[in-house]
C-alpha cells in the first residue's frame, strides 16, 4: 500500500513523531520517504537522528513532492500554514489534518485544495494503541480513503464517519479521553497512599487493575452495566464505593465533562480563544 508514497508532516510535535515512527516500525515505510518540517532546527535534527526522515524548515518544500501531507500544527499556528500552502500542494495529494476544530471546509479553502481527511487520534496513538475518528472530503477516492485508512492504523485501530459533525464529539470523547482516564487513575492512586500503600505499590495495582478490566470487558460478551453488577455483591465493599460515587454525582460529572470538552471543541472550529472563564 505504501510501497511509493511519500509523507510530509507539517509541524514535528509528539503526535507527528508517533504517526511517523509507527509508519516505520509498523508499516515498513522507508524514512527516506517521510519529510518533517517545523520551525525549530534542534527539534528536527533530534527526529532526524532518531528516525533518519528527511527534514527541512519551509513547509512548501516540505510539500512539494508529497503524496500525503499531514498537518500537525497547533491550531493557532494553522491559518499561517494554511496561507503558506494555499495553492502549494500537489494536485493529486492529500490533505490528511490532526489539527482540533479545524473543519474540512476550513483547510480545503485556506489550502486551495480539495482531497482533504479530517481527523481526531488520541494520544495511545503514540504506543500503537490509538483511536483514530476520520471523515473525508467527497474529492478523496476509495484510493485515497485507502491510503488515509491504512495510515491511521498503523498507530492503533480507526472509524470512518460520514457526517463531520462526529469529529466534534470524538474529539470530546476519546480525544481528551486519555486525560479522564488519567485524572481517574491518579485519584485511585492518591487514594491508596491514603490508605497506607507505597505509591509505588498503588500505582502497580492501579495500572494493572485497569488494564485487566479492559481486557476483561473485551473479553465478555456483556454490557458494562452487567459486568459492575457481576462485581458488586450485595452489602459488600463495591456496592458502598459504588453508592458514594452514585451519590457524589460521578456520572452527572463526566457527562459534563465530555460536553464541555465539546463545546470547546465547537468554539476551536470557529476560531474563538480562551478566556478566563474557559
Amino acid at each position: 500500500m505504501f510501497e511509493h508514497v511519500r509523507f510530509a508532516f507539517i509541524g514535528p510535535g509528539v503526535m507527528a513523531e508517533a504517526m511517523a515512527a509507527r509508519l516505520i516500525m509498523t508499516a515498513g515505510v522507508d524514512p527516506s520517504r517521510i519529510t518533517m518540517s517545523g520551525p525549530r532546527e534542534d527539534r528536527l535534527k533530534e527526529l532526524k537522528t532518531a528516525y533518519k526522515v528527511h527534514t527541512v524548515t519551509d513547509n512548501v518544500v516540505a510539500v512539494q513532492d508529497a503524496d500525503l501531507i499531514v498537518l500537525a500544527v497547533k491550531p493557532q499556528s494553522l491559518p499561517g500554514v494554511l496561507a503558506e500552502l494555499h495553492g502549494k500542494i500537489p494536485a493529486d495529494a492529500l490533505l490528511l489534518s490532526i489539527v482540533a476544530g479545524a473543519t474540512c471546509d476550513d483547510l480545503s479553502r485556506g489550502s486551495l485544495h480539495d482531497a482533504v481527511v479530517r481527523t481526531m487520534p488520541n494520544t495511545p496513538a503514540q504506543v500503537g494503541q490509538g483511536i483514530t475518528v476520520w471523515t473525508a472530503t467527497s474529492a478523496v477516492d476509495d484510493e485515497k480513503k485507502e491510503i488515509a485508512r491504512e495510515t491511521l492504523s498503523s498507530f492503533g485501530d480507526e472509524v470512518f464517519v460520514e457526517k463531520e459533525e462526529y469529529l466534534d464529539m470524538a474529539t470530546a470523547l476519546s480525544g481528551t479521553g486519555p486525560a479522564y482516564v488519567f485524572l481517574f487513575m491518579e485519584a485511585m492512586v492518591d487514594a491508596g497512599v491514603h490508605l497506607g500503600f507505597p505509591r509505588r505499590i498503588a500505582e502497580k495495582l492501579v495500572v494493572q487493575t485497569v488494564k485487566g478490566s479492559v481486557a476483561y470487558y473485551e473479553d465478555s460478551p456483556l454490557h458494562l452495566a452487567r459486568l459492575r453488577n457481576k462485581v458488586t455483591s450485595p452489602g459488600g465493599t463495591s456496592a458502598a464505593a459504588l453508592y458514594y460515587l452514585e451519590k457524589a454525582g460521578v456520572r452527572t460529572a463526566i457527562s459534563r465533562a465530555i460536553w464541555a470538552a465539546y463545546e470547546r471543541s465547537l468554539e476551536l472550529g470557529r476560531g474563538e480563544k480562551s478566556g478566563p472563564d474557559n
